[in-house]
């Protein structure tokens, strides 16, 4: 599976280049065999091969960070099983929410009642 269209390398360049507000996710990648999500929001336009997101290696410890697509490519798991896209990811809200929501469950969700939350948590009351 192609884990970046040509469509989607635009726009998570075009992300990379706005890099000054809160971007909604554009894919998530996982590892269908084990550990691993990444909710990425962008790509940087240096080096679109480093992209930045929310990384769960499953340690219990989620963190916003880079990674190589070419290393997410190269990967193999068990059964010759690489990283698959979610072609079902629909996200709703901004990076700092899925941030919020893994720090305190320890893992990336992506549940309503959790996410919505943390957008709580998140949203600065009028004239503060």
């Amino acid at each position: 599976m192609e884990l970046v269209t040509p469509e989607l390398r635009e726009q998570l360049i075009a992300n990379g280049r706005n890099r000054d507000r809160d971007r909604v996710p554009l894919v998530k990648w996982f590892n269908p065999a084990g550990a691993g999500t990444w909710l990425i929001v962008d790509a940087d336009p240096e080096d679109p091969d480093i992209h930045f997101g929310l990384i769960d290696l499953g340690f219990g410890t989620p963190e916003l960070g880079s990674v190589r697509l070419s290393e997410l490519e190269a990967f193999e798991g068990p059964f010759g099983l690489g990283i698959e896209r979610d072609l079902w990811f629909e996200p709703v809200h901004p990076l700092s929410v899925y941030a919020a929501a893994a720090r305190h469950a320890g893992h990336i969700v992506e549940s309503a009642p959790e996410l919505e939350a943390a957008a709580r948590s998140c949203t600065v009351p009028a004239g503060a």
